[in-house]
């Protein structure tokens, strides 16, 4: 995994692939299956794993240089719902990625990268449980019909990872 690289204050110094545009993300316009495969628990050695279902549609906005997805988990008697805001900087060449759901209805902290052959790759700094850390998400879009998006922590500014949550996509004709 290409490792974010962090300057003596903490801060993520984050340089954009040569090849980084706006099309990064075309190849997930559409309708989505999901399958999640989700850590029950987080940065506490847990190793039991839930799989639930769900469904996903993606469009461009705002001229092509942003889009949105809207994540569909249904649930017994209520159901859950997340939204991924994705805007390209055409300056800085880097995506930032925002993510807001319907039970905490915050809009979290962007991690922010770039794809290179496929592979994307965005960091970010946020907070679990009262800790700061480190988040990934990394989309491996080489197979355009079946991309795969992962997550994963780090307590210890990138030394160590742990990876929460896959999901893998399959386009719904």
């Amino acid at each position: 995994m290409q490792q974010p690289i962090l300057t003596t204050k903490g801060e993520l110094n984050l340089n954009p692939s040569p090849a980084s545009s706006r099309d990064d993300f075309d190849f997930y316009v559409g309708n989505w299956n999901v399958r999640n495969r989700k850590l029950k628990t987080r940065l506490n050695g847990c190793t039991e794993w839930i799989e639930f279902d769900a469904t996903q549609e993606m469009k461009k906005i705002l001229g092509g240089k942003g889009n949105i997805d809207l994540f569909h988990l249904p649930q017994e008697g209520t159901s859950f719902e997340g939204m991924t805001l994705r805007l390209f900087n055409p300056v800085t060449r880097l995506w930032s990625i925002y993510w807001a759901d319907s039970d905490r209805l915050i809009l979290d902290k962007p991690v922010m990268g770039s794809f290179e052959n496929g592979i994307g790759h965005f960091y970010g700094h946020d907070q679990f449980n009262g800790k700061n850390i480190l988040v990934v998400f990394v989309w491996d879009a080489r197979n355009k019909e079946e991309p795969v998006w992962s997550q994963a922590f780090s307590a210890d500014e990138g030394r160590s990872w742990e990876w929460n949550w896959y999901m893998y996509m399959s386009r719904i004709a």
